[in-house]
């Protein structure tokens, strides 16, 4: 009995060692959740198409350089405020004056934006937009020449922009009444051989030449001789946008962009940027 007992005891001992709390196993880790992917990156804005625009950079305040080479003046203002309302970036092309309307049939640029007066004899070749300023020329020569009427300027030596509207005007006015013309490729030039003794005036635009000479040390004892000068036969119909024949498209988006300009103001801004008195002219 005590053997039974025993072997009874042994028994339930080990049943109760079998039915111990045994150690539960960690659960596994939870696979990690995938590294998230990097931001991409934001689109850059698409670039502007570039409208390439042909100036001659001698012919202050309208188009003229800033003393690190940026061009600048009136011209330039006009053209970039042109190129935003189109949407278009502008990418200047400095061009000599004379090779300008050569150079846009060859298709070096897209428009010329440079005080390009729209003349019947130009619009033969290249077409124009509306205009976006109109001023008139004047001769000028020392201020103390006894000018009475072109004759009175015999014998002098006149310089002109080679190309120009004035030099169209010189060679039909001036030459017959014995005036020695003399065409430069630059009109800073023309300033420069004033200044050195070789001419002794120039025919340029009022507001060009006051600017660019008159209003300088340099053109001390200079002055307008004669009436203004605007006649249509040499002068045209004002300054416009000078592009190839049958681009119509850009055409009116050209002169929807003046328009627009001159509707909202910014027109008005440039303008008195570089001037006192209604540049848009008649």
């Amino acid at each position: 009995m005590k053997n039974l007992l025993l072997s009874l005891s042994l028994i339930g001992a080990a049943t109760l060692i079998g039915c111990g709390k045994t150690e539960t196993p960690a659960p596994e880790a939870a696979p990690a959740a995938p590294a998230a992917a990097p931001a991409a990156a934001p689109t850059p804005p698409a670039e502007l198409p570039e409208l390439k625009v042909a100036i001659d950079p001698t012919y202050e305040p309208f188009t003229f350089k800033t003393a690190d080479g940026k061009p600048t003046g009136f011209d330039v203002d006009i053209a970039d405020a042109l190129c935003t309302q189109i949407k278009r970036k502008c990418v200047y092309v400095e061009q000599v004056w004379d090779s300008m309307i050569p150079g846009l049939q060859a298709k070096k640029y897209d428009v010329i934006i440079s005080s390009m007066s729209i003349t019947d004899e130009r619009k033969q070749v290249v077409d124009f937009t509306d205009k976006y300023y109109n001023t008139p020329s004047r001769i000028v020569v020392k201020s103390d020449t006894a000018f009475t009427d072109l004759a009175s300027l015999k014998g002098k030596k006149i310089g002109v922009l080679k190309g120009s509207t004035q030099e169209k005007y010189a060679m039909g006015e001036l030459k017959p009444a014995g005036v020695n013309v003399v065409p430069y490729e630059a009109q800073d030039q023309v300033y420069l051989d004033i200044k050195s003794g070789r001419l002794d005036g120039t025919v340029a635009d009022q507001v060009e030449v006051t600017g660019g000479f008159l209003s300088k040390p340099e053109g001390a004892g200079y002055g307008f001789v004669g009436p203004v000068l605007n006649d249509v036969k040499y002068y045209g119909y004002g300054v416009g946008v000078a592009l190839r024949k049958d681009e119509t498209a850009l055409k009116d988006e050209l002169n929807a962009a003046i328009q627009a300009i001159r509707a909202n103001g910014v027109y008005e801004t440039v303008s008195k940027k570089y001037f006192n008195f209604d540049v848009y002219g008649n």
